[in-house]
């Protein structure tokens, strides 16, 4: 009998049955401009069905950047012009994205109907296993401004072990005390939901300026076809709980954290460190995202990814070994933020962090 030889033949990327080179090709090439472009989708929890965009493939031992908006936007409105900067491209080239839309703050949302219980924080923050979970993702790394920035911190507080790192830009950790609720009352009767959300968004000195940016953002919100949800949403948010941060508590974040705010005194001084950075508003994705995105970079690093990756805007001082988290003290003054600069948020004494100025 014949000898017998074994003959291998692999196929990198086998043709469908009846399908071309030329055929395949201008599939692969449609399936990478509908990555490009975002593919949206929708699953249900138990509290609603919730929409969220992903753009890019899931990369190997890496996890999904998350984002989460704040009240009065959505993922595009709130983070286009930070992912769509120049510099960001040398990250998202690297991640894969997750963008989750509020429920009913997508664009061509429907008004819920009259009557309808928005879901609270706490469960807007519950829906994200289901996400992931649809997705088959193991790990993010959360990116939050705002409400969404309290949704992502109330997720790793009960869900630690699935997330990387955040980065929270313009967090209240707190819940509102009674002369916060009594002043939200009173403004209600005097300003529209309009000018109370903007009131959020922008600090009095940005609103009075009434740059380019803002008369954008106020026609998007006063003219909101979904107005009703956001409403929804922000009650939502006004009715929120205080996450009990405790330094070397309990109750605190265990992940690397990226902070644009006042809650520094509450996290993990040998976990945490500072970027000052000036004249950014008070939403620094929008107004400064190249030096947010340096610094998104260097978090990254923090965490043992892109390490060949290039500083070029920003200025660094080591005052100790590296960290993996970086805490950005915002100088802005909103009228819900507890402190105006890093002068207000000092830390109580511990290690000392990472340091890294920012000259606008």
């Amino acid at each position: 009998m014949a000898e017998l030889q074994e003959v291998q033949i692999t196929e990198e990327k086998p043709l469908l049955p009846g399908q071309t080179p030329e055929v395949a090709k201008e599939a692969e090439l449609a399936a990478r401009i509908l990555l490009d472009q975002g593919q949206t989708h929708s699953v249900e929890t138990p509290y609603g069905s919730v929409n969220f965009t992903v753009y890019g493939t899931p990369k190997p031992k890496r996890p999904a950047i998350f984002t989460y908006h704040d009240v009065g936007l959505n993922y595009k409105s709130c983070f286009q012009s930070l992912f769509q900067f120049g510099d960001m491209q040398e990250i998202i080239q690297n991640f894969v994205r997750v963008h989750v839309d509020a429920p009913g703050m997508q664009e061509g949302a429907p008004v819920f109907p009259l009557g309808y219980q928005y879901p609270s924080l706490d469960q807007l923050a519950d829906m994200i296993p289901c996400i992931l979970q649809y997705l088959n993702f193991s790990t993010i790394i959360g990116v939050g401004v705002g409400a969404g920035a309290y949704i992502l911190s109330r997720y790793a507080l009960t869900h630690p072990d699935t997330v990387e790192g955040l980065v929270l830009i313009n967090i209240d950790p707190n819940a509102k005390g009674w002369m916060d609720w009594a002043a939200h009352k009173l403004t209600g009767f005097t300003s529209s939901i309009p000018e109370m959300i903007l009131g959020h968004l922008f600090s009095q000195e940005e609103l009075s300026g009434n740059s380019e940016l803002v008369q954008k953002y106020r026609n998007i919100v006063t003219h909101a076809p979904n107005l009703e949800n956001i409403e929804l949403y922000w009650n939502s948010y006004n009715n929120r709980r205080d996450l009990n941060f405790e330094r070397g508590g309990d109750i605190t974040l265990k992940c690397p954290v990226m902070l644009v705010v006042e809650c520094n005194s509450k996290l993990d001084p040998t976990q945490t460190s500072f970027l000052k950075m000036a004249d950014s508003g008070g939403q620094p994705q929008l107004t400064q995202p190249g030096k947010l995105t340096e610094a998104f970079k260097y978090f990254l690093q923090g965490m043992g990814y892109m390490a060949s990756s290039c500083m070029t805007r920003l200025s660094r001082s080591r005052t100790a070994s590296l960290t993996s988290a970086a805490s950005i003290d915002l100088n802005r003054s909103r009228s819900r933020t507890l402190s105006q600069s890093s002068e207000s948020g000092t830390l109580p004494s511990g290690p000392p962090g990472h340091t890294m100025e920012v000259s606008c």
